[in-house]
């Protein structure tokens, strides 16, 4: 309750008690801005504007030895040789233990008021990261340091069924209804984010890859009936001519069985030659028991007179005891093709005990062989309690040892055994604690706690 309503209840009170008449205390006790602009949770209230507050703290730390290269390396985790995505195990490279710690913040103020043309808004979002590396007992790496707060949004909105923004925000690029039902992903999908990118085969260093976000001018609109509408001007602040202004257009469905995008979008457009054209889509049906996606993206690198494409399709199947899940990509970026699978079922022993089963499978270059990797494993969930929830998992990753000059159509296999206890006690509280071990002598133990606020 804030100072206000407390007042006004004190008023009303000592109305009463003094036999007040009922239409003075009608005024004296009119509703708070933030309840008159159908505002809730954490809220400070003026007579015309209501400041809402929301905020996150999440902390990370990892220990073990699971790098296979130092510093500077952008293979990070052991990777399936060949392919352009998934983690193939954990490394043990001979060195040092690694270890990491990282602390991500943010507080985003939005202050409202109401005016002829629907809610006008300021948003201000506050953002801190503090992410130190340490591989192989000595080697240090903070790249990914904000260096201190930062603003994450700066912009302003107005508007009800058609709002237009302004400033320093995120995108209004659609990527959803593109991520796998099986409960282990697909290996390209996994690294583009858990779907279909619309950036791969793109790259920062001949200045083809589309930005987004950042200085911002935008319009969405409502159409009714499940549809809406948007477009802007994105990346108008990049320090690259060549990258300099994004035009996106994007068309969204929302109804009761159907989910559906439209998402096109234009690179580097403020120096009038427009370097990359790409776009996303993605569906996704639901049908009593069963669940369709479908997803497609696509670019143009107008550059180098490339196309690169991956599409992903995936369904699922739920009954009373088991549910099944089969998904599919293919992909075809910078004139190499490649396509993966995956599938998984999983069974409710009990109310709070489920087992998946699963597996996935890659292959990075349809033209060369020996360039594949796969991952099957299986998967306990034990719900112990409403708030605490214990999962345990083993499988191996296997790959073809032709790729890494081993003999060619053998598999180099790495098996692996997984352990983690979440606790979610409420209040908006998560913590857990995780630890991998890999018969290649590789290890790595994470714990994680975070909270939110509104």
């Amino acid at each position: 309750m804030n100072i206000r309503n407390l007042l006004l209840g004190s008023i009303a009170a000592a109305g009463l008690a003094t036999s007040a008449q009922a239409a003075d205390l009608g005024v004296l006790t009119s509703l708070d801005v933030c309840d008159s602009l159908g505002l809730s949770g954490l809220t400070i209230s003026s007579d015309t504007n209501c400041l809402q507050i929301t905020g996150e703290i999440k902390y990370e730390f990892n220990w073990g030895d699971y790098k296979s290269t130092g510093v500077g390396s952008s293979a990070g985790d052991y990777r399936i040789v060949g392919t352009p995505a998934g983690t193939f195990g954990i490394a043990d490279n001979g060195g040092g233990n690694d270890w990491q710690s990282r602390m991500q913040a943010f507080i985003r103020f939005v202050a409202t008021a109401d005016s002829d043309f629907g809610p006008a808004k300021a948003v201000i979002k506050v953002r801190q990261e503090v992410y130190t590396k340490t591989y192989n007992g000595g080697q240090y790496d903070d790249s990914d340091d904000t260096k201190g707060v930062v603003f994450d949004e700066a912009y302003v909105s107005i508007g009800d069924s058609t709002v237009i923004m302004a400033g320093k925000k995120g995108s209004i690029i659609n990527k959803g209804d593109d991520e796998p039902f099986n409960f282990l992903g697909l290996f390209n999908s996994e690294k583009v984010d858990l779907g279909v990118g619309y950036n791969d085969g793109l790259s920062d260093t001949d200045l083809t890859k589309i930005k987004d976000g950042g200085h911002v001018i935008q319009i969405v609109s409502d159409l009714g009936n499940g549809v809406s509408i948007g477009a802007g001007l994105e990346a108008l602040n990049n320090s690259s001519a060549a990258q300099a202004g994004t035009a996106v257009g994007v068309v969204n469905y929302k109804g009761e069985s159907l989910s559906a995008h439209l998402t096109l979008l234009a690179g580097g457009i403020l120096d009038g030659n427009v370097n990359a054209y790409a776009m996303h889509a993605g569906v996704t049906g639901t049908f009593d028991n069963f669940k369709v996606r479908g997803a497609f993206a696509a670019n143009r690198d107008v550059i180098n007179s490339r196309t690169n494409w991956e599409a992903l399709a995936s369904a699922q199947a739920t009954f009373d005891m088991f549910t099944l899940a089969l998904s599919g990509e293919v992909q075809n970026v910078k004139s190499i093709q490649s396509w993966g699978f995956g599938g998984s079922a999983g069974f409710a022993v009990t109310d709070g005990i489920t087992i998946n089963l699963g597996g996935r499978f890659f292959d990075g270059d349809t033209d060369t062989a020996n360039n594949e990797g796969y991952q099957v494993a299986a998967q306990l969930v034990a719900a112990v309690t409403e708030t605490l929830k214990l999962t345990g998992e083993v499988g191996v990753y296997g790959q073809n040892n032709g790729v890494s000059g081993g003999t060619a159509g053998t598999y180099e296999n790495i098996f692996y055994g997984a352990a983690e206890v979440a606790w979610a006690p409420g209040g908006d509280f998560t913590t857990s604690l995780k630890g991998q071990a890999f018969s290649n002598g590789g290890y790595k133990a994470t714990f994680k706690a975070a909270k939110t606020f509104q």
